[in-house]
């Protein structure tokens, strides 16, 4: 490992920050006392972490690896997004610095050697960083680990990112996961790059992730337990709820998710009403009255960054219409066929051929498709998406849409293995203004979503706690 070295750029200041005095920046440089943290030990993510890279050494022996944390991104002029590092670095490292970036360098023996390259709290005995930078200055951003501290804690080697020019000098082959930090393909100037070579890298990361270990099944069942607070949180305010509307709904479930995780895994999605026929309504401006539905879709992400992902559709009175409860019967009945056929080996589409084929078979008898089930359902055909829209199913994990970079045959046109994690979430939509079904189901949006961990010899329902059949929902809006 190497020592800190001094940052010599200037400081990221405001225009109307006030110059300092030669005096103040020889006072500030003094008088601090010793606040490294001496006593860390190496984490747990630490030491699956050090598995994962040893597993992506080998998938490319003797080429240079560089995978980026990522920088901030701007909100608007000079405020910035809370920062969120890039997943496959999280996963690489278990680290959550920012400016970060890891670099496995092929040894010419045991594989790879891999070293931690990031921005440290800055030395206060010279330079202004810590006092007058707004982005990495301790006293106006907060306290930023020492290089040795992050040894200690992920077992890795790190040092400066001031050196990561010099590291990455070289004809080594390399390649880079891209589109996390711009920066790195400019120090890469000269060098060999190719898209499908870095595509590749990000292909094999996604599929790594595919089958998560038993470190992540224990971050996503906490994220689970979390996220089933959260949705308490809000159906016991459901007074609030009628006043304010769905921007009640969302604030209440974040408070939760800042409370006990680092934030929400993805925008809320609470959709009263009409609303609920837009699959990604994530405005929550709207009122909450009674006898419509509201479609909660929701999860935490826990604070080792793994989000979950479950929605249920809630009678806003506490009961459901007949007509209402038909339809979120039939959806339920959808998602538990979808769920039964998810074992190992089976196709990664089964869980959503097995819902779609209860959802064509319940419109039908209900006399809702303009064909019949078997022509709907004809490959050729599925007319019935008019009132379905999406799959059912995705990989969760790090990212609430797990896994996206890996190829077709490996993911959406594979089978599902032990370790996988996804949802299963079938839905039904009428939408406002559509003439093909009675006046009574137009704005009706209704979806069911739970998380799946698929074991040696079936599956497991993570978010099983979370009441999802009518009396069960029921019961829960009235406790």
């Amino acid at each position: 490992m190497t020592e800190n070295t001094a940052d010599t750029s200037a400081p990221k200041t405001a225009s109307h920050d006030n110059e300092p005095s030669q005096k103040l920046r020889a006072f500030m440089n003094s008088g601090w006392a010793d606040s490294e943290r001496h006593d860390l030990a190496l984490s747990d993510v630490g030491v699956w972490a050090a598995k994962r890279r040893d597993a992506l050494s080998q998938a490319f022996p003797g080429e240079r690896l560089v995978v980026p944390a990522g920088t901030y991104k701007v909100r608007s002029n000079d405020t910035d997004y809370v920062f969120r590092p890039h997943t496959d670095y999280v996963w690489l490292t278990g680290n959550q610095t920012s400016d970060a970036v890891l670099v496995l360098e092929p040894n010419g023996t045991s594989g790879h050697d891999s070293v931690l390259y990031f921005r440290p709290r800055a030395d206060r005995s010279q330079g202004e960083e810590f006092w007058r930078d707004r982005m990495y200055g301790e006293l106006w951003a907060g306290r930023r680990p020492s290089l040795t501290e992050t040894a200690k804690e992920f077992g890795i080697e790190t040092r400066h990112v001031d050196q990561l020019a010099d590291a990455l000098k070289g004809d080594v082959p390399t390649r880079v996961r891209r589109d996390e930090d711009e920066s790195i393909a400019y120090l890469l100037t000269g060098a060999k790059l190719d898209d499908l070579r870095d595509n590749e890298l990000a292909a094999t990361l996604s599929e790594l992730r595919l089958v998560k270990d038993a470190y992540e099944l224990e971050q996503l069942r906490d994220a689970v337990a979390i996220t089933h607070r959260g949705f308490s949180d809000v159906l016991a305010e459901m007074d609030k709820v009628r006043q304010y509307g769905e921007r009640w709904i969302e604030g209440t479930f974040w408070r939760r998710a800042r409370a006990e995780g680092n934030d929400v895994g993805y925008t809320s999605i609470a959709a009263a009403g009409p609303h609920a026929t837009t699959l990604h309504w994530i405005e929550n401006d709207g009122p909450v009255n009674d006898g419509t539905l509201m479609l909660l879709d929701m999860g935490v992400e826990n604070r080792q960054l793994y989000t979950a992902d479950i929605t249920r559709t809630l009678p806003v009175n506490g009961e459901f219409t007949p007509r209402q409860r038909d339809l979120y019967q039939l959806v339920l009945d959808a998602q538990n066929a979808g769920i039964a056929a998810l074992k190992p080996g089976a196709a990664f589409r089964s869980g959503h051929e097995a819902a779609m084929e209860v959802i064509v078979h319940g419109l039908d008898a209900m006399e809702l498709l303009p064909v019949s089930a078997e022509e709907a359902l004809d490959p050729e055909s599925r007319l019935y998406q008019r009132y379905t829209l999406h799959g059912v199913s995705h990989m969760l994990g790090l990212d609430v849409h797990d896994c996206s970079a890996a190829r077709g045959e490996t993911y959406r046109q594979g089978n599902v293995q032990p370790g996988y994690v996804l949802t299963v979430e079938p839905g039904l939509y009428f939408q406002s203004d559509d003439l093909t079904v009675p006046e009574d189901l137009r704005g009706i949006g209704i979806r069911i979503e739970d998380d799946v961990l698929i074991t040696s010899d079936g599956t497991e329902n993570l978010s099983e706690a979370m009441p999802r059949t009518v009396e069960g929902l029921q019961e829960w809006m009235a406790s």
